[in-house]
């Protein structure tokens, strides 16, 4: 990835925090937990399938609903990425509708996806101490 990527996924990032949708979004501690068994490999190669097989076609199968809200990291950050649909993916990312997204889009949305999986996994370590009771 070079600095022109690494600057719109940051900007991009930035700007999905200013959206009180988007900026609710955490993973579960069993998501988390299941990325970090996973590894940052296998977890790349199913947000790269995802995203094909749920938003990559020009027409996809139940647009605007076919990402669930759970259940597997990459859903959780689709949704917080604005990547769950072809409708949000126009609206943030403004990649038309209408026609499939190439493997250059593809590989630059889960690169998106990636990178607020693994933030959320900083800002919620392991061994995190627990708040005051």
């Amino acid at each position: 990835m070079d600095d022109d990527e690494r600057r719109w996924i940051g900007g991009t990032l930035e700007r999905l925090s200013h959206s009180a949708f988007r900026a609710k979004f955490e993973l579960t501690a069993k998501d988390r937990a299941y990325a970090r068994d996973k590894g940052k490999a296998t977890i790349d190669r199913h947000a790269r399938e995802m995203l094909r097989a749920r938003v990559g076609d020009a027409e996809p199968r139940n647009d605007g609903r076919q990402t669930p809200w759970r259940g597997h990291p990459v859903f959780t950050a689709q949704h917080a990425t604005a990547t769950c649909c072809r409708g949000c993916i126009e609206k943030w990312h403004h990649i038309p509708k209408g026609r499939a997204l190439t493997d250059a889009e593809v590989d630059r949305l889960a690169d998106l996806v990636m990178a607020w999986i693994e933030r959320d996994l900083v800002n919620h370590p392991v061994n995190q101490p627990a708040g005051p009771r």
